[in-house]
């Protein structure tokens, strides 16, 4: 079959990049391997009449210029917000909460100390002062910082710069902050009370395997606070029919623009002829030919697995050899019969901190120490005796996912080694434990309210849904992983070494998080290059 462009991978980028591409007249086919597109972003039934979002959980960071492009909301999408951000449960008896209004976000933090209460506000102010210029260069198409650069190349290049200029010397300095030190320290440097410092920080190690002390980690707190829901900026929400709802939306503009989506299609191999891409050649034999080729799959994956290494210059195999995947991720997927009965806010009724991300990670400390713990081996094979857990349960806010008068929730875990690779299959019981136990002791009713139970581990991430080392986020937040340096320095414009094939995926700009911006900008670049 000979078309325009193939895109592998029927993720939520790639749907996205086939729907630009066929707005300008390009003939699209979309090949995933999987009986449905959607990649991590999908609903299914996980146990009987049970249905919930299978990885991705939230949405946030979704771009309003995406849902807008591919009339997402016409499509039947929509979003509800969650009653405020985070609910931390406390051993103490206590809880904090994190959201809705500044002023009761203040004022749950005057509980814990009235001088963090005063200061959040110019916190608030430093991110949004940040995220003000980043959100720009979300947009944007990183400069190939390499010999072959082009003009366009410079000129966004000292376009940022003058951008950087033009900003105060405040703010220069909190970004530097930002891009360079851990999370903990910029914290510690702000605030005196655990749970507070404990909410802001959860951001820094979702899909991040470090301690929120780790050099860096700063970043990925400022990664999470790009987004908003309903034009709310910063708010987090829930897809009503889970994450599927979102892609299926995508899926239902693709046809409407002639996008051929072919599903149960597993490209064993990308064709190369002389330093020029020639097209596909699936796991059952079939081959589809085109000029353009566009991989929505991790990096380690496109340049490791389905291109010849004969084709890829030595250099570049070299760096993609070092390139860092690995979240250490670990997803359940959970039935339950009610809800949970906390000690510190009783009660299985449905209440506002039922639909809230409940975090179970007192202190900034306590994440530090799950991290060592799942990388020391030295009480389980590779995980924490107290994981980091958030627990969002969908069917508070959307009563399509369950049963009447019983739940879902996901639960979403870190520390847990992707090193263990397949052996996770003999160990992810265990794991489920762990976080079973510590759910268990602020909420005494929960593991007896467990109907199914569904358990992705770093491993089955891998194998079910392409994410190496079950990294959500297609590689590490990194500095030497970001913009210009996304997957590897000199190819952060969606480009590669071969002429016609690019990335679209969450391996480029901006990086992971159900966006549409990889896909929209790659979309932007081919079309270009045309």
């Amino acid at each position: 079959m000979k078309t325009d462009v193939i895109i592998v991978g029927g993720g939520h980028n790639g749907l996205v990049c086939a729907a630009y591409l066929a707005a300008q007249g390009k003939k699209v086919v979309v090949l995933e391997r999987r009986p449905i597109v959607g990649g991590a972003a999908v609903t299914e039934e996980f146990h009987p009449g049970f249905r919930n979002s299978l990885a991705s959980y939230t949405v946030s960071l979704l771009h309003p210029e995406v849902i807008r492009d591919l009339r997402l909301h016409q499509h039947g999408l929509r979003i509800v917000e969650r009653p405020f951000a985070n609910f931390l449960p406390q051993a103490d008896g206590r809880y904090f909460k994190l959201g809705g209004s500044l002023s009761a976000t203040q004022q749950e933090v005057a509980k814990f100390s009235p001088r963090d209460a005063e200061r959040l506000p110019a916190y608030y102010a430093m991110l949004d002062r940040s995220v003000a210029l980043l959100r720009e260069m979300l947009t944007r198409t990183p400069p190939a910082v390499a010999q072959h650069a082009r003009l366009a190349d410079w000129w966004a290049g000292l376009d940022l710069a003058q951008r950087v200029k033009k900003l105060d010397d405040p703010t220069r300095r909190d970004l530097l902050d930002l891009f360079t030190r851990s999370a903990g320290d910029l914290l510690d440097g702000w605030f005196e009370s655990d749970p507070l410092k404990a909410a802001l920080g959860w951001d820094s190690v979702v899909g991040n395997f470090a301690s929120p002390y780790s050099p860096g980690s700063a970043y990925v707190l400022l990664h999470h606070v790009f987004g908003e829901v309903n034009g709310k900026p910063g708010a987090w929400g829930h897809a009503i029919g889970g994450m599927g709802a979102v892609t299926q939306a995508m899926a239902r503009e693709c046809e409407a623009r002639g996008v051929s989506l072919l599903t149960d299609a597993e490209v064993s191999q990308i064709q190369v002829h002389q330093g020029q891409v020639q097209g596909v050649t699936l796991s059952d034999g079939r081959t589809f030919t085109a000029p353009c080729v566009v991989g929505n799959v991790a990096p380690p994956l496109l340049y490791g697995k389905l291109i010849e290494a004969q084709h890829l210059p030595e250099d570049f195999r070299q760096r993609l050899a070092h390139y860092k995947s690995g979240s250490a991720s670990f997803r359940l997927n959970v039935a339950l019969s009610e809800l949970p009965d906390f000690t510190c806010l009783p009660g299985t009724q449905a209440q506002p901190h039922h639909g809230a991300g409940i975090l179970f990670a007192p202190h900034l400390a306590y994440m530090e120490r799950a991290y060592f713990d799942a990388r020391s081996h030295e009480h389980t094979p590779g995980w924490s005796r107290e994981p980091i857990v958030e627990l969002n349960i969908a069917s508070v806010l959307d009563d399509t996912l369950a049963p009447a008068r019983q739940h879902v929730a996901s639960i979403f875990c870190q520390h847990f080694d992707p090193a263990l690779r397949e052996t996770w299959a003999t160990h992810k019981t265990a794991a489920a434990d762990s976080v079973l136990n510590v759910i268990e002791r602020y909420a005494p009713n929960f593991k007896r309210s467990i109907l199914g139970l569904q358990i992705l581990s770093p491993w089955d991430l891998e194998q079910t849904l392409g994410l190496v080392n079950g990294d959500i986020f297609h590689g590490a937040l990194q500095l030497n992983q970001l913009w210009a340096a996304r997957p590897v320095l000199g190819y952060g414009n969606y480009r590669s070494p071969i002429r016609g094939l690019y990335l679209c995926g969450s391996g480029a700009h901006p990086g992971g998080g159900v966006t549409g911006l990889p896909g929209r900008n790659a979309a932007r670049e081919i079309l270009r290059g045309w």
